[in-house]
């Protein structure tokens, strides 16, 4: 079972993105902060979970927390800046949303440009660790995945319902067949 990184009394707010290894769609950022004696059987890294669960978990996460947000950075942004660089422009302005200002960030990964007036702790594999991050994870997958679905109503040909944007080889083959859209990466360019 997952667990809270803090003692009590600290408000911390976890931190994951989704989409970094994507051709297409922008990069996504959750916070989330969580009650201090939360607790949840079920919720873990998304990638571990299945659709409904992440879909049923997304239910209780924004019902139960006591603030989250959900942040992108565009295709545009990726493309200027680095997909590195946008993962943590997504991720400042996640936690710019909170309506609720954390004392602490927990960053799923190894690295984060620090956030101007907050402390943060990196944690590699954060996501199947602490139960702030996983809530963050499932946020995030959720919305960028629903995001890639309706995207697909209009570029049906790259698969987007299916693979959210990733490199599959249906989607290569769209690409290199009907060329790239508005929310193709273009620096992803030679991954096609």
């Amino acid at each position: 079972m997952l667990k809270s990184y803090h003692t009590k009394g600290v408000i911390e707010a976890g931190l994951d993105e989704v989409g970094r290894g994507c051709l297409a769609g922008p990069v996504v950022a959750a916070a989330v902060i969580l009650p201090p004696d939360y607790t949840h059987s079920l919720l873990t890294d998304s990638k571990q979970l299945t659709r409904d669960q992440r879909n049923q978990l997304k239910i209780e996460i924004e019902r139960d927390a006591l603030a989250w947000s959900i942040a992108e950075a565009s295709c545009t942004e990726i493309d200027e800046i680095n997909i590195l660089q946008a993962s943590f422009l997504a991720m400042h302005r996640a936690v710019a949303t909170l309506p609720l200002e954390p004392e602490h960030l927990l960053i799923d990964g190894n690295r984060f440009v620090p956030y101007p007036t907050l402390p943060h702790t990196c944690v590699t594999k954060g996501d199947s660790l602490f139960l702030s991050i996983a809530a963050a994870s499932v946020l995030a997958k959720t919305y960028r995945d629903d995001l890639m679905a309706q995207l697909a109503e209009e570029f049906p040909h790259y698969g987007w319902d299916t693979n959210v944007g990733y490199p599959t080889i249906h989607h290569r083959r769209a690409l290199n067949e009907k060329g790239p859209t508005v929310h193709h990466r273009r620096t992803f360019r030679l991954s096609y």
